[in-house]
């Protein structure tokens, strides 16, 4: 429910100001009609909140149940009963579902009432929105739920790859640590009674000594670095370089790759199978994909198809995508059944991308091995080698 600043005037012309709770500006205008007044201008004085959205779990299981609902035929607004109704919803996804129903209840269309929690992604508003236009709803709600299955399921496959090599850097690290400030500090006595170190020594105990006594200059300077990308990350110039690093990047490159593209054709499926025109479903698909670098290619992508390019042809050119893509498109084209094979394509890259995400777990493990006996090796050889040095000195003496 947004709240409206609103101006408006009765059949005398006498003009009235005030704040009114309403779902939207035109069922402002309805209300204001009711009282004998006529809407002249509306502003949204809604308190600005910062809204969290939805999971892609979060979004599967409301579009699931509320699918599976309706293809019983019972009632939208009874159907939203019984999902708000449901158990173990925490307490925020539960006033959500709540005021949806509130504004269900008073006759506000479905799509409209999720628009104004600002909760949901604009590809399930659309899709929704279609439903209701073709009173297809309930078959609308059943391809989203699989959507977002699909989604939901290539994210933890590729969360649960990269759990392992995460945790053995962050191990690894700490190994280190602990070696630096609480075993090397135990040989410094020693070495201050050679009159000479090695240079790897001297550098070893200098970040040894720097860490026990300065370790907080470290942490703030980690502090202040994780702020200012922070900072940066938010700036488009930033995002769009990340963007395009993502993708050009060694070995990550075509895992991203593989991402984007079954992220793309599974939306662009979606919207198209549930009535959106083309246009409108190209648009919002590549709003989904989730890197701004090939999300702002998408302007000359619709502009290329509205002058009456084919799609195929208008999604070659887009640097992000697997050639693929644009491949299999030219077949559901030419053989008219574009959904579908966008279907295909989704399925392949995402059984790609989990591939993809094994085959550089397989990679990144030996390296993190080898990259940690190197930085134990060096260690090693920083010690041992002025207490060489010195056993030889001492028998080249006798």
């Amino acid at each position: 429910m947004a709240r409206f600043r609103y101006v408006a005037k009765n059949m005398e012309g006498r003009i009235f100001r005030g704040v009114m709770d309403a779902a939207k500006e035109s069922s402002l205008q309805q209300q204001l009609g009711d009282q004998g007044l006529y809407l002249i201008r509306a502003k949204d004085a809604s308190p600005v909140r910062e809204h969290r959205k939805f999971t892609p779990k979060q979004l599967s299981e409301f579009s699931r149940e509320l699918s599976t609902l309706l293809a019983s035929g019972i009632s939208i607004v009874r159907a939203l009963e019984i999902v708000a109704g449901g158990e173990g919803l925490s307490a925020r996804v539960r006033s959500v579902y709540l005021d949806v129903l509130s504004q269900l209840q008073k006759g506000v269309h479905l799509w409209e009432a999720m628009e104004a929690q600002r909760c949901f992604p604009e590809l399930m508003l659309g899709m929704i929105r279609s439903g209701e236009e073709s009173g297809r709803l309930d078959q609308v709600t059943e391809r989203l739920a699989l959507h977002y299955e699909r989604d939901n399921r290539l994210r933890e496959q590729v969360k649960s790859a990269m759990t392992y090599p995460a945790v053995l850097l962050v191990m690894s690290t700490a190994v280190v640590i602990l070696i630096v400030t609480f075993i090397l500090p135990q040989f410094e006595e020693l070495f201050s009674e050679m009159e000479h170190l090695p240079a790897v020594t001297m550098f070893l105990m200098g970040a040894s000594n720097f860490l026990v006594n300065r370790w907080y200059v470290l942490l703030l300077a980690v502090f202040l670095l994780a702020v200012i990308l922070q900072i940066l990350g938010k700036t488009e110039t930033m995002r769009r370089t990340l963007g395009y690093l993502k993708i050009h990047l060694p070995v990550v490159g075509r895992l991203n790759k593989v991402i984007y593209t079954a992220r793309f054709s599974r939306t662009l499926s979606s919207l198209y199978a549930s009535g959106m025109p083309i246009l409108s479903a190209l648009k919002t698909a590549g709003e989904t994909v989730g890197n701004l670098y090939i999300e702002e290619q998408f302007e000359e992508v619709v502009s290329q198809v509205r002058s009456g390019a084919s799609l195929s042809q208008s999604l070659c050119r887009v640097d992000g995508f697997l050639q693929k893509l644009s491949s299999i498109i030219l077949v559901g084209e030419e053989s008219g059944r574009l959904d579908v094979m966008l279907d295909s394509i989704a399925v392949t890259m995402e059984e790609d991308a989990e591939a993809a995400s094994k085959r550089l777990v397989t990679l990144l493990e030996p390296m993190l091995i080898c990259m940690m006996a190197l930085i134990v090796g060096f260690i090693i050889v920083a010690i041992m080698l002025p207490i060489y040095e010195s056993y030889g000195a001492i028998e080249g003496a006798a």
